[in-house]
């Protein structure tokens, strides 16, 4: 039996996570994080898409994403196959980096839209790692204090 497949509508963000395969890290130090960032930039410069936040975790990150004109689906396995591909000749590794397909839910009217923003931007506090979201490098929170 195939795996259910993913429903997409172009007029709403979505709140997509993926995890490292057993939980394992996904980015081991600073270049893996700016790797990640650099294949979302060359994906999106040929499947256009929005992020309004994002925060890249230890083993797993966050995305507050929408796309228009390109299902989620396409974009998300575009970005995590690279990377997955860049991970395991970095580290000469082989097999599944991602522990499973990416986790999608739709984000409903802009109440919805600032909770997981929050909720994406308070990820490295609630983990213990940082005091405030502003002290994390790998998050879109600085972003949004360079606009206030």
């Amino acid at each position: 039996m195939g795996r259910k497949l993913k429903t997409w509508s172009p007029e709403y963000f979505y709140h997509v996570v993926s995890r490292g395969n057993r939980r394992e890290p996904l980015f081991l130090s600073s270049d893996d994080f700016e790797a990640f960032l650099y294949i979302l930039l060359q994906t999106y410069e040929k499947f256009p898409f929005e992020i309004t936040s994002y925060c890249l975790m230890t083993n797993h990150y966050h995305i507050q994403i929408r796309t228009e004109a390109f299902s989620i689906s396409k974009v998300m396995s575009i970005v995590n196959k690279r990377y997955a591909n860049y991970f395991n000749n970095k580290y000469k590794q082989s097999g599944h980096v991602f522990e499973k397909r990416y986790f999608d839910q739709v984000i409903l009217g802009p109440i919805g839209m600032y909770e997981v923003s929050r909720y994406i931007h308070m990820n490295p506090v609630r983990a213990h790692i940082v005091e405030r979201p502003e002290d994390y490098p790998w998050t879109s929170y600085r972003f949004y204090l360079i606009q206030s």
